[in-house]
């Protein structure tokens, strides 16, 4: 059992990784702006635990954290950032302040307290490099600045860099993971996958954007908990990046069919097509493929990407109708927490 602290801990991959870290008996802290949308699954269910504390705050806020992230801290889980294509190009001066200021604030706490720090970033610091798939260490290409999407990416990386650097200057433990388009029960429905899910479960036709011949490889959230909790307990992990992604290629358009398929609700058969320079503009501009090198995750920590696309799906369109809160419109699901993991 351990005391570890969870930012973005009600966002989606936090709130689940917190019940895998309840379940164990960990005592655990979650740090968030708030509380999540009352009615939801886990408005209520954290706190059935009598190891659960909550703090409300945000990571920008120094002396808000503090009161989360406290002496006897054993492992920081860093998670909260501001995510969602929308939000990257609505309020990119957010994303980088979350992601930067944020990271740089746990990381003093960490520091002061002898906290490990397991920081979540992102496939999206690889930018667009076309060489594919993607390893660790390779390059990063990315956009213009005055292309408001590579402010995520921008700001993961910088973030990276704080973590990596603390770790050379201070010899602080830590260690990142890069997920790789991530989906499953309590997703924001803006993604590729919790959106379609939950326009075709509500009757209406999934969007596709541009050609939908973009490839990502899907990563079922239990699979993303899983990798998360053995990089943080692993030493050989320390002071190390790993890409926790599944290694298998579906083209978007190929997704989007499947969850029509197994979803098999009534008069929802095709797809409505959205024009990506027309809705956002030059704020935006897609990443062609997103491929990772999952191997050195397998190596050092024995992970791998086990829930196949299909089963992924099923699993995550029964938790949908199982939960009406989660099909109403978009905008009530949309307006939860605000900073996610």
């Amino acid at each position: 059992m351990a005391n570890v602290v969870v930012t973005g801990g009600y966002g989606f991959v936090g709130s689940h990784l917190v019940e895998a870290l309840l379940r164990r008996g960990d005592t655990v802290t979650v740090f968030d702006v708030a509380r999540p949308v009352p009615g939801t699954d886990i408005d209520t269910d954290f706190d059935r635990y009598p190891n659960f504390r909550f703090v409300a705050g945000d990571v920008t806020d120094a002396a808000a954290l503090a009161r989360a992230i406290t002496p006897g801290t054993d492992t920081v889980f860093h998670l909260a950032s501001v995510v969602g294509v929308d939000r990257y190009v609505d309020d990119p001066l957010r994303v980088v302040d979350v992601g930067v200021i944020g990271t740089r604030n746990v990381l003093e706490l960490c520091h002061r307290h002898g906290a490990r720090l397991l920081f979540t970033s992102t496939s999206e610091v690889f930018g667009k490099n076309p060489r594919t798939p993607w390893a660790e260490d390779d390059d990063r290409v990315v956009g213009s600045t005055r292309t408001a999407r590579w402010s995520y990416s921008t700001s993961k990386a910088l973030a990276e860099h704080l973590v990596f650097a603390m770790h050379e200057a201070h010899g602080l433990p830590v260690t990142v993971v890069r997920f790789f388009n991530v989906y499953g029960p309590r997703q924001r429905p803006t993604f590729v996958i919790s959106k379609s899910i939950h326009r075709i479960l509500n009757g209406r036709p999934p969007q596709l954007y541009d050609s939908g011949r973009q490839t990502r490889c899907f990563t079922y959230v239990a699979d993303a908990v899983a990798g998360t909790l053995l990089a943080a307990g692993s030493d050989a992990a320390i002071g190390e990046a790993f890409n926790i992604g599944s290694m298998t290629e579906t083209t978007v358009r190929e997704a989007i069919e499947a969850a029509i398929r197994i979803a098999g609700v009534d008069g929802v058969d095709g797809v409505e097509t959205v024009d990506t320079a027309a809705e956002y503009g030059r704020r935006y501009e897609d990443i062609p493929r997103r491929v990772p090198d999952a191997t050195k995750a397998h190596r050092v920590l024995g992970w791998r990407a086990e829930t196949g696309l299909a089963e992924g799906l099923r699993r995550t369109i029964e938790w949908a109708r199982a939960n009406p809160w989660y099909l109403r419109e978009l905008d009530s699901v949309a307006s939860g927490t605000p900073v996610t993991g």
